[in-house]
């Protein structure tokens, strides 16, 4: 699946290049499986050589970025040790041994109206846990271009 995964992310950029700008208000969500950087992985040490922090990877996130797409939610929150998964059968969550692989990209003016963003950990709670928490992010819609 990691040949895909960089296929996948190669379209996507082509697809963004195909039906939008970077000036128009545009937003890529979801469960990349990938950390953008070190300080997305709880030990980065941990993870040489593992799917989700390899350097192609990360280089075609990069490039997707490239296009016009910002981090909303290292906008607001640059520091480390923040993560959107948790391996649910090791009890990483608890431990705090997670990765944010989970991303909500946009472009600047999606970036000008962001009020907040936020990974939801009380929703990876729960009966039946998910190893996922959703990053949400609120946006002062009247900001927007029309």
């Amino acid at each position: 699946h990691w040949h895909a995964k960089l296929m996948w992310l190669t379209h996507l950029r082509r697809h963004l290049e195909a039906m939008s700008s970077p000036t128009d208000a545009t937003m890529v969500l979801g469960d990349f499986n990938i950390a953008p950087d070190d300080r997305d992985v709880w030990d980065p040490r941990k993870f040489v050589h593992s799917t989700h922090v390899t350097p192609q990877e990360r280089e075609r996130l990069a490039h997707l970025q490239a296009w016009g797409l910002t981090d909303l939610f290292r906008a607001i929150y640059p520091q480390d040790r923040l993560y959107t998964y948790w391996d649910y059968r090791a009890g990483d969550f608890h431990m705090h041994r997670g990765m944010r692989i989970d991303l909500a990209l946009g472009t600047q003016s999606v970036s000008d109206a962001l009020e907040w963003a936020i990974v939801d950990r009380n929703a990876r709670k729960g009966k039946l846990p998910s190893d996922h928490a959703p990053v949400m992010v609120q946006l002062d819609t009247a900001r927007l271009p029309s």
